[in-house]
């Protein structure tokens, strides 16, 4: 069983910083595809990011340049770090899993069967 921890998200100013953190259990994620999603107000959730177990990195083209994925197996933490941001930035963000071979951004989230209660990110413009 996996169990995953968002926290943060702010209010941050527009143009701004922010990193997310989501801690996890059992130790380590390191056979599985991470993802992080997003959900605003009358949206669809959506991925932002994934990292695949052979480090390969995706993200969704609008967040492009903007986004770093990465992770601390030593701190049990994933991360999503965020720069420049944008009032329609402004979302919940989940953080997921699951041991996928193949680990893209275009893989939706009804496949994922591990997930965060996610943490709000607010972008003062």
């Amino acid at each position: 069983q996996v169990r995953l921890h968002e926290s943060g998200g702010g209010p941050v100013q527009a143009g701004g910083s922010m990193k997310l953190p989501c801690s996890h259990s059992p130790t380590t994620l390191s056979n599985f595809c991470i993802a992080w999603f997003r959900q605003a107000p009358g949206k669809e959730r959506e991925a932002v990011a994934t990292l695949g177990k052979d480090g390969y990195i995706m993200y969704a083209d609008p967040v492009e340049g903007r986004l770093t994925i990465s992770k601390d197996n030593g701190k049990r933490t994933l991360y999503l770090q965020m720069k420049n941001l944008k009032p329609e930035d402004t979302a919940m963000y989940f953080c997921a899993a699951d041991n996928f071979l193949v680990c893209r951004v275009s893989r939706p989230k009804r496949e994922y069967d591990y997930w965060g209660r996610g943490t709000q990110g607010s972008v003062a413009s």
